[in-house]
């Protein structure tokens, strides 16, 4: 079913004009972005609270496509999509917990565009733009603050930094929203890259699938095609994004060669429980889109609401493995705070473990007993020789 507000009788005022073309212009659906209190009364009817946090002056700024506000639920303020783009009072409250900078990546930092947190990849932040403001934002210090984009300068500096670093091969470009740039500034940007021989690998993180599929043209996909190798990960957070549209751009996308994962993000009262959490991965599998990571949600300030404890990350993958195809399974990792990276959290299936054998649990916790190689000294000692 396609996403589109009828232009009928008793519509918002606002959506009456509507027509098809419009819709699907993606250069139409951000200068109608809905960025004002007047505008999204048209599409919700708000609570007390929900307008008294978009009025409250500073933080992370308030936008959503009229596409994404078009899949909230127009009467429950508990609706998985609106929470992710209305503002939230509790976002005014801060904890000692709190980090401006959760991951760190302002202390790798080798310009401020580029982060050099991990040996063999690098970090470019492209652009600050986002088609909508997710409100769990992890890079709320920076994104929609200045509406700035990478210029031929610093996109030459950073060919410099990576020719005189060999050892990166792996470079993901990210933001804010890459993919919210023009076909030409992306085209630069990659073609750019593609000029260092070390770079093997380019990959894009973005969240136009889902907030604004329309941007996923033909003519944008034939640029991305040009330079392979290129890898995509989506933000995907719950079932209901998956719609006729961004099935559509993420076939768009995969049929010209591009791998797609999804990196999603745990979050309170949205996506924390198992069923939800199968329903989006198989999913994102019926349309070639690769669980990867299910992230905890990181420390940014005012996000303390949308944080579970990592103990139901962890129940929610025990209800995973077994239960849905091993495709769809991601990883469930912590962003260690303060640039520590990713360390993987999971369920502990191995129960004991001896000299010649391990004792296993499956996810039915059936107890299964693996026997180990069972070698003598001067074995065991020729292996260790061999590792050295």
């Amino acid at each position: 079913m396609k996403i589109m507000p009828d232009a009928g009788e008793g519509e918002p005022p606002g959506r009456g004009a509507l027509n098809r073309a419009e819709w699907n212009d993606w250069h139409w659906q951000l200068q109608h972005r809905i960025t004002t209190l007047k505008a999204l009364l048209h599409w919700l009817s708000l609570t007390p609270e929900e307008i008294e946090a978009i009025e409250t002056e500073g933080g992370l700024p308030f936008a959503v496509t009229p596409y994404f506000a078009a899949l909230a639920d127009r009467y429950d303020p508990q609706c998985p999509i609106r929470r992710q783009f209305v503002p939230d009072l509790r976002e005014q409250q801060f904890i000692p917990d709190d980090l401006a900078d959760p991951c760190g990546e302002e202390k790798h930092s080798v310009f401020p565009w580029l982060v050099h947190r991990y040996p063999d990849r690098v970090l470019l932040l492209a652009t600050d733009g986002c088609a909508t403001f997710c409100r769990h934002c992890t890079r709320r210090r920076m994104v929609g603050r200045c509406r700035s984009t990478i210029d031929r300068t610093m996109l030459d500096l950073t060919v410099d930094y990576l020719a005189s670093h060999p050892e990166v091969g792996d470079v993901l470009i990210s933001g804010g929203d890459p993919l919210l740039l023009e076909d030409g500034a992306l085209d630069e940007i990659l073609t750019a890259l593609r000029r260092v021989p070390s770079v093997r690998i380019v990959r894009i993180g973005t969240r136009t699938p889902v907030t604004i599929p329309q941007r996923i043209t033909p003519e944008l996909v034939g640029v991305l095609k040009k330079h392979h190798p290129l890898w995509m990960n989506i933000h995907f957070n719950h079932p209901r994004e998956i719609t006729e549209e961004c099935a559509e751009a993420c076939g768009r996308l995969a049929d010209a060669g591009i791998p797609l994962g999804s990196q999603s993000v745990l979050l309170a009262g949205i996506n924390d429980r198992p069923k939800i959490i199968r329903e989006l991965c198989r999913g994102l599998i019926a349309i070639r889109v690769r669980p990867y990571y299910l992230y905890q949600c990181d420390l940014a300030p005012g996000t303390a609401h949308f944080r579970a404890p990592v103990k139901t990350g962890i129940a929610i993958m025990e209800k995973l493995r077994g239960h849905i195809s091993g495709l769809a399974v991601p990883a469930y990792v912590v962003d260690a705070p303060g640039g520590g990276g990713k360390i993987p959290v999971s369920p502990n299936y191995i129960i004991n473990c001896e000299r010649n054998k391990i004792l296993l649990r499956n996810w039915e916790n059936r107890l299964f007993e693996l026997p180990q190689p069972r070698t003598g000294k001067s074995a065991r000692s020729r292996a260790r020789a061999r590792l050295r």
